[in-house]
């Protein structure tokens, strides 16, 4: 075997693990982790013939990290190294090493907590923070603790803040060297033109500028066909090869494999290219600066892809790739400036997404109490709390939070449980096939095709005979236990009662425009077919608010909608923003779909408190007349904050909305209006939210006011630029030796001295320097505009007042 960075940790590696259970290990991108480390603890003693699992959390890493493992010692996948994914299962009785997607192997610790026959397992690409890799993680370490003190578990990251993991888990830390040649980096700036024009742009000037095969990253398979189809009068010496997880495993291999002789490759991939894949030959990356992600949309009660901007750690892992066989170059879509407000490191799967799977396992597990695992980052119990809620909705789990019987057969299938409840939940044996058909497609890009309408997708799926249609038509037979299917004319019942909050009906005057029950608002292209239809079934959808794209849905009629929408009839009390005002209705609605509206007399009262309350919520907290007396309300406990004063609550708006029946409620008046509330009632009102002991350290921390020598009482402005800030004539801070501060004085006060006609002469945090020093250019100035005031030589020692003039001073001695 060739020589790789990680060789110089492997004796490292091999005595933690003889001495301990439990490591950490952050190796670069490069640096061989995946593919050495499994091989070298093959013949640990520790081991005692047992098998180590090494999880990944992208299918294509798995296949391909079991392809070069397997290659390494002149074998194919199945022998000595395993493949176990949701389509490929290649493990036989000689299988010493298993690579397993994530999601397996939580199913697989599920059904089996004592992992009978594993001696190892190895997280891999832990800094991607999949949710099933967190929830593993938790699993495993409570099942070694509990039944498998001799497990043996290892964190690997290529990005991965060591010190916070190894803290949590209690393991020490090993870190590798990478390989990596020196990267330069261009930034291209960020155009207003479609990103797949911007991105062909990039590429033509690669192709000119450079000479080796260029990486290209963009956040999804559309950008990529679309950047495809655009470079398609690229030189005949330029292979353009897409790279993503819904393409056939021949078509990624093509992508990564080297270019021929004579020929360089223009790689189009998404985020999968980052870390967990090799690819060869590449000397210059592109990056669009972009990722798609899962994140789950409570008011529809469904999952949504949207576009974010990438994190630093993910575009300095992107720029790498330029550099590791010889010096690269990284050219960016966007501005150096830009790349400052990018957020350190990617956010954790487990702090967005719906948690009804996580809530799901951990109840097969039989821990109610999530605060009793080991997490990295402990699932927000907000969240946590309304995955249970939905976990009962369909039946999972009874009252007390215990797995049901329809919980354990929705627990059974590897699926979204919602989607394994439609399963579940299908009538008749026909009805269950194509509820599985359904969810595959659902969860398969790329699977009959790409048209919106599942039903034409169902119909080409049903003839496809490509090895991973082959693989998921087992699969559904698998899920289903069924081997006859309902026509697809029937998909949009079944999604209907799986996903109610997902039901859509077109806005009429808008084509292609739809209201979802759950609220959002969503879209279809104007020419596809499925825009003529009136009710829809939606299983899918793209994008956050306005431009929520529906990628996958079914035509649904409108008694199938109304019936399993859950119509209702409701009088309400509503506030119209555009006229500040309040009207009551009786409203027939399916969700947020209004089907029939008529006027009721104006409320008042507590009907009335409740609607503004509902309008803060809707509209933000700005809508109050006097919300400034918020904004300085939130600034002084953030200053406290940023001070070392940590166990302040933060009271951001979330917070504040939701507790305001406590303190915004009694404010609102009679007649209740939004208007009412002044400025100190709201301030005393979040001060109570304090305990009475917080309260007074406010107040005297961070004060509303500062007195001035002169006598006059300042009010403090916390929202100001460079706050906290007072202003006030100059001749009223004379006499001050030492400069104003708040917080235990860890906060100067920035002073802002006005002239006689209150306009700014000054800004200073340091009025001892000031006096002695930029005061006496700014004292001959003001004495030639405004001679019969008061600037004396020293104001340090001079008498504060009010800005009078000298000759009314003078009368006053």
């Amino acid at each position: 075997m060739h020589a790789l960075p990680i060789d110089a940790v492997l004796p490292a590696i091999r005595n933690a693990l003889d001495a301990g259970s439990r490591l950490v290990l952050a190796a670069p991108p490069g640096a061989g982790k995946t593919t050495r480390i499994p091989l070298e603890l093959i013949g640990e003693r520790w081991l005692s013939g047992g098998r180590i699992l090494i999880l990944e959390p992208r299918r294509i890493a798995a296949r391909m990290a079991a392809e070069r493992m397997a290659a390494s010692i002149g074998e194919k996948p199945g022998e000595t190294i395993g493949l176990s994914t949701r389509i490929d299962k290649m493990v036989s009785s000689r299988t010493r090493i298993e690579v397993i997607t994530d999601g397996l192997f939580t199913r697989r610790i599920l059904s089996d907590p004592e992992l009978s026959g594993v001696g190892a397992v190895l997280f891999d690409e832990f800094h991607e923070r999949s949710l099933n890799v967190d929830l593993g993680l938790a699993l495993a370490l409570d099942a070694q603790d509990g039944l498998r003190p001799d497990l043996r578990l290892v964190v690997m990251s290529a990005t991965l803040d060591t010190a916070r993991v190894a803290g949590a888990i209690g393991a020490p830390v090993i870190e590798s060297a990478g390989r990596a040649f020196p990267v330069e980096t261009r930034y291209l700036g960020r155009s207003d033109d479609r990103l797949e024009d911007s991105a062909s742009r990039a590429v033509r000037r690669a192709l000119r500028e450079r000479s080796g095969s260029i990486l290209v990253f963009l956040p999804g398979m559309g950008e990529i066909r679309r950047t495809a189809e655009r470079l398609e009068d690229a030189p005949r010496d330029t292979i353009i090869a897409p790279l993503f997880g819904a393409l056939s495993p021949a078509e990624q291999d093509l992508a990564v494999a080297p270019a021929p002789a004579g020929k360089r490759k223009v790689i189009l991939a998404t985020d999968i290219a980052e870390s967990s894949l090799t690819i060869d030959g590449v000397d210059t990356v592109i990056d669009a600066g972009l990722a798609r992600i899962a994140e789950y949309d409570a008011a529809s009660g469904a999952v949504q892809l949207v576009t974010r901007r990438a994190s630093r750690a993910n575009i300095d892992q992107r720029r790498g790739r330029a550099g590791r066989t010889s010096p690269g170059v990284c050219y960016r879509l966007w501005d150096e400036e830009a790349t400052k407000g990018l957020a350190a490191e990617p956010q954790p799967e487990i702090l967005a997404s719906n948690l009804s799977g996580l809530a799901l396992a951990l109840a097969e597990w039989g821990e109610r109490d999530a605060a009793r695992l080991t997490w990295i980052d402990p699932p927000p119990a907000g969240r946590l709390s309304a995955a249970r809620e939905e976990l009962r909705d369909i039946g999972a789990i009874d009252a007390n939070g215990a797995l049901t019987e329809r919980g354990r057969e929705i627990a059974r299938l590897p699926l979204e449980p919602r989607l394994a409840a439609m399963i579940a939940g299908a009538e008749g044996e026909a009805e269950r096939g194509l509820a599985a058909q359904i969810a595959a497609l659902a969860g398969e890009r790329g699977l009959g095709g790409d048209s919106v309408d599942i039903c034409e997708r169902l119909q080409r799926f049903r003839r496809e005979t490509s090895h991973r249609a082959r693989a998921m038509k087992d699969q559904i037979a698998r899920w289903s236990n069924s081997k006859v299917f309902a026509g697809p004319e029937s998909a949009g019942r079944i999604i209907a009662r799986a996903f109610p909050k997902m039901i859509a009906r077109a806005k009429a005057h808008e084509p292609g425009a739809y209201l979802l029950a759950g609220g959002r608002a969503a879209h279809l292209n104007k020419t596809d077919p499925l825009s003529k239809e009136k009710w829809l079934a939606v299983a899918v959808v793209s994008g956050a608010a306005a431009a929520a794209r529906i990628l996958t849905a079914a035509p649904l009629s409108e008694a199938d909608a109304l019936h399993f929408g859950g119509v209702e009839t409701v009088e309400l009390a509503q506030f119209e923003f555009e006229t500040r005002a309040l009207k009551a209705v009786r409203v027939k609605r399916l969700g947020a779909i209004i089907l029939a509206e008529s006027p009721l007399p104006a409320p008042n009262g507590e009907t009335a408190r409740a609607a503004l309350i509902d309008a803060v919520a809707k509209h933000g907290l700005d809508i109050l007349k006097n919300a400034h007396a918020i904004r300085q309300t939130q600034a002084r406990i953030a200053l406290l904050r940023k001070f070392g004063n940590a166990e302040w609550p933060e009271f951001g708006d979330e917070e504040l909305i939701a507790r305001a029946e406590n303190w915004l409620a009694p404010l609102l008046g009679d007649p209740p209006g939004l208007d009412k509330p002044q400025s100190g009632d709201i301030r005393r009102n979040i001060g109570a939210l304090l305990d009475w002991a917080a309260g007074e350290r406010l107040n005297a921390l961070a004060p509303l006011s500062f007195k001035t020598p002169a006598g006059a009482s300042l009010p403090i402005d916390y929202l100001a630029p460079g706050a906290p800030l007072v202003e006030a004539r100059a001749q009223e801070f004379y006499g001050l030796k030492s400069h104003p501060s708040i917080a235990g004085g860890r906060a100067a006060l920035t002073v802002s001295l006005l002239s006689p006609a209150r306009r700014q002469i000054a800004l200073t945090k340091d009025l001892p320097a000031f006096w002695t020093g930029g005061y006496r250019d700014m004292a001959k100035d003001m004495r030639a505009q405004y001679p019969k005031h008061d600037w004396p030589d020293d104001p340090q020692n001079a008498r504060a007042h009010r800005g009078k003039t000298k000759a009314r001073l003078a009368r006053e001695e």
